[in-house]
């Protein structure tokens, strides 16, 4: 569910905290739990040889701990569970670890794996085994597929979807069944009449030619003895994009007519197996989707529906012959990760009639999906409907839905792709209900035209909330309403934008800009459990790399963003986002596959940078007034990128190139500081908010120095009235640099402002979502649906609940704790569900005095840095504790009083 759906308003009682801890199963019980496989659960179609396996440890004791653990798997379940004849014993390990990999013999494809876990306690006590749970490998090698690439005869310019199908007999009783599907473009798959699945805009968009995914589906209950009928349908997607917009999708150097190659593995109850799979004896037509485009809209004329077209009885005599196509790429590899899905209905929260050919639909909230409406017209009745973010105010369009913020890169060469829009041809014999296959939009208002009257109610007008659907991770709950709205406005855009890779917004452009990735990478992982989709577009970096080390500005990309501007600003995603799994998953894997890839950027900005400082980037993207210098907010990001890449060389045992990036990290810090810092005055560059916040957000200001310049950026900002002043790059540091250096009452009243310019500007004006423009009426830069402003989401879990990852103990091995109790705010309360478990760090005020309490989950611990400790006095259990120092605590609940 959607977290605005399903919000959980934290009571700061100690016994709500011990409710959200999870501990709700017997202590002497204990063992692993939430086993997953690859960071997901029981995943089928894993091609990867050497799986990552990783558990949590479900025991509520005080200081519970695993001490060591052993992993079995097996291919058979019912031999698991006695210990028989297993495929890998890992052996019993001394260790708190809870994400391995596996290292047994090579696994097979198309193979189930059963495994569980057992443990042992912190007292070297033998726990219950986990339950038993799964992982199935797939393809694991391009050499394993039996059927070919198929197409119809169409070109690059047909604009009717092609239908495909084929009937085939199962010819005896059927254990199990997979189909395995590999599109360029889109598609959806049928069995006898029955969509597979209920993912949607699979699959995920790639450089088509030179990665392409496969999906992997349990179709055994959808199989019937003898006869059945395969039904697949193709949309463009990004694979033949016919619309026309800057970008140059239509440029793209792997466009084709989208073609597809499938499996369908039968395992037979006495072990037989059979394969149905894509040749020429498939069978193509075109139906009623008639255009269709993931930028514009999708065209659907019901009078050209075909009536069980995809069940058995269905006669295609009069169906064409398929033809053979070549393969996008020779990487075809398996879409292990959380699928987009219709997430959440929307219901019209109101419709205004203006004729009985006009209606406008508001659903009262900004998202990105999908429109469903049932329609009743004469036949030949062609309805429009137009997806848009706000409505015209002037007196003649008034209330009429207004496309000028959103479609200012579209360049269309007629009249016949509107923008965000979808054309319904009505067929006169009853109700159409339609809904886009293969397309999303973002918007909060739908203008249905026609071109004869219609009868449109309420209730005939629903919505669907698309989006990667990635589980909830984090919780928050305060007193102040406007902050709530902020976390849950935020969270809306962040995941309006996440469709298998992180984009800008889900109308104007579904650019996966680097920069706005990274700037809410962390508002993402705190929030949600997001590494699966975090993964797949590091595949995509990789795969758009320039052998030089060069990145696009945009990825996936079919070509545009090589430019000048595409530099260390944004496209440090190659690092941070590796870096930043690193911290909140204790995985190292993503430094490792994106190692290298590092390594070529890095040296590419050093080749271009002799003297450690670079103007390659694009600089602090839409400030509110004040500009900084790009020399210098570039060159901070390219001393992040070589002090991440020093460190992952470490990691990975690389001393080599770790003394090499250390020292280069150190030469570009001291070019920083002696240009652009002055000493004298602790101010960096003019001595706008955006030079002063990174310095300390980045650490590239001098420890001695850092207290004095928080003092003078909180003094930057009392100046400019207790208001922002920064663009993109001001907006990920400025709340950070404050917060963690002793500025956090400041901090908060710029995150809690609600007059211009600010977030809760935004919000008091009616926002549901974060805008792209500090000015609601900007000229231009005004989608209303931006993630590049996103960093405040994240912020609130470290700035007010003070939960932060410790690099030295990844994952939240080690939670370091440092709340900030700010005057603003009578109660705060966030949780994050991590690697370990729920951590939850919740404060409110009684008197003068504070209550905080702490959940820290097991086989993990923390450390506490209460604020103003000169000033306090902490009791924890009756017993005076000294807070001066970080407070070392245990896996436990906890409630500490704060006196002042």
């Amino acid at each position: 569910m959607f977290l605005s759906t399903n919000r959980i308003f934290f009571n700061l009682s100690l016994a709500i905290s011990l409710l959200f801890a999870g501990f709700h199963v017997n202590a002497a019980s204990g063992g692993a739990v939430n086993l997953k496989c690859e960071h997901l659960v029981s995943p089928i179609g894993v091609d990867e040889k050497h799986p990552r396996l990783s558990w949590q440890i479900n025991d509520s004791r005080q200081g519970a701990l695993q001490s060591a653990y052993t992993v079995l798997l097996s291919t058979d379940s019912v031999q698991l569970a006695s210990g028989k004849n297993l495929a890998w014993n890992s052996g019993k390990v001394k260790s708190s670890a809870i994400l391995i990999a596996y290292h047994g013999s090579a696994l097979q494809p198309f193979t189930r794996y059963y495994w569980k876990v057992r443990t042992w306690d912190k007292n070297g006590a033998l726990q219950n085994d986990s339950k038993i749970t799964f992982f199935e490998t797939g393809m694991m090698g391009i050499n394993n597929w039996t059927g070919s690439w198929i197409s119809d005869g169409g070109s690059i310019n047909t604009l009717k979807a092609p239908y495909f199908r084929k009937t085939f007999n199962a010819i005896k009783k059927v254990h199990s069944a997979r189909a395995y599907i590999a599109v360029g473009g889109l598609y959806e798959l049928y069995i006898n009449g029955e969509k597979i699945g209920n993912h949607r805009l699979d699959p995920m968009y790639t450089r088509f030619d030179r990665r392409n995914l496969y999906v992997t589906y349990d179709v055994t209950k959808q199989l019937q003895d003898g006869k059945n009928a395969i039904g697949v349908i193709l949309g463009n997607g990004w694979y033949n994009h016919q619309s026309l917009a800057v970008w140059n999708f239509d440029r793209a150097p792997w466009r084709q007519r989208p073609t597809f190659c499938l499996d369908l593995k039968i395992t037979y109850e006495d072990g037989t197996t059979q394969t149905i799979f894509t040749d020429e004896s498939w069978k193509t037509h075109s139906g009623p989707i008639v255009f269709n485009s993931i930028y514009t809209g999708e065209h659907y004329d019901s009078r050209q529906e075909i009536p069980g077209w995809n069940t058995v009885n269905f006669d295609d005599s009069k169906w064409l012959e398929t033809s053979y196509r070549a393969a996008p790429s020779k990487n075809i590899v398996s879409q292990v990760m959380v699928p987009i899905r219709n997430v959440e209905e929307i219901v019209t929260k109101s419709i205004m009639k203006f004729s009985d050919t006009n209606y406008v639909v508001d659903f009262g909230r900004n998202f990105s999906g999908v429109s469903r409406l049932k329609l009743r017209g004469d036949s030949g009745t062609v309805v429009r409907i137009a997806h848009g973010e706000r409505l015209y105010k002037d007196a003649v369009k008034k209330g009429h839905v207004d496309l000028s913020n959103i479609d200012v890169y579209y360049r269309p060469k007629d009249n016949t792709d509107p923008y965000q829009t979808d054309i319904v041809t009505l067929n006169g014999k009853g109700t159409v209900d339609f809904m886009p296959r293969f397309n999303y939009k973002g918007f909060q208002y739908v203008e249905v035209h026609s071109n004869k009257p219609i009868q449109l109610q309420k209730e005939d007008v629903t919505a669907y909330f698309m989006h990667s659907d990635v589980e909830p991770a984090g919780r928050l709950s305060s007193s102040n309403p406007l902050i709530d709205k902020l976390w849950a406005a935020t969270n809306a855009s962040y995941l309006s934008n996440l469709f298998g890779y992180p984009t800008d917004c889900p109308q104007r452009e579904k650019n996966g800009w680097t920069g706005d990735g990274h700037f809410a990478v962390e508002t993402g992982l705190f929030n949600f459990d997001g590494i699966s989709v975090y993964e797949k577009w590091l595949g995509d970096h990789r795969d758009e790399q320039q052998p030089n080390g060069v990145l696009p500005d945009i990825i996936p990309t079919g070509g545009w963003g090589y430019g000048t501007a595409n530099g260390t600003d944004w496209t440090s995603t190659i690092a941070i986002i590796p870096w930043n799994l690193y911290l909140f998953y204790g995985d190292s894997k993503p430094l490792a596959d994106n190692y290298n890839n590092i390594k070529a950027y890095v040296n590419y900005v050093n080749k271009i940078s002799p003297t450690g400082l670079t103007t390659f980037g694009r600089g602090d993207w839409v400030p509110v007034k004040s500009s900084s210098s790009l020399e210098y907010t570039s060159s901070i990001y390219f001393y992040v990128d070589a002090t991440i890449l020093s460190k992952a060389a470490a990691l990975l045992g690389n001393i080599k190139d770790q003394q090499y990036y250390s020292q280069l990290a150190a030469r570009i810090r001291k070019a920083i500081n002696d240009k652009y810092f002055d000493k004298t005055s602790c101010t960096y560059g003019s001595g706008v908010q955006t030079e002063l916040s990174m310095a300390l957000q980045w650490n590239v200001v001098p420890d001695e120095y850092r207290t004095k310049l928080a003092e003078n950026l909180a003094k930057r900002v009392a100046k400019d009235r207790m208001h922002i002043d920064v663009g993109v790059l001001g907006a990920k540091a400025i709340l950070n640099a404050l917060s963690a250096n002793g500025q956090a009452e400041t901090a908060y009243k710029l995150a809690s402002q609600d007059t211009y310019p600010s977030w809760g500007w935004w919000i008091v004006n009616g926002a549901t979502t974060l805008y792209e423009n500090w000015d609601i009426n900007a000229s231009r830069d005004i989608s209303l649906n931006h993630m590049m402003f996103g960093e405040i989401g994240g912020w609130f879990f470290k700035g007010l609940g003070g939960i932060n990852v410790d690099e030295k103990h990844p994952g939240f091995k080690n939670i370091l704790l440092k709340p900030n109790f700010v005057a603003g705010l009578n109660y705060f309360t966030v949780s994050h569900n991590g690697p370990y478990g729920n951590i939850i760090s919740s404060w409110k005020r009684e008197g003068k005095n504070v209550v905080y309490d702490v959940t820290v989950p097991a086989n993990s611990s923390a450390d506490i840095t209460f604020p103003d400790a000169d000033n306090s006095k902490v009791n924890l259990n009756g017993a005076t504790i000294n807070s001066k120092l970080p407070y070392h605590v245990v896996a436990g609940v906890y409630r500490f009083n704060v006196q002042y």
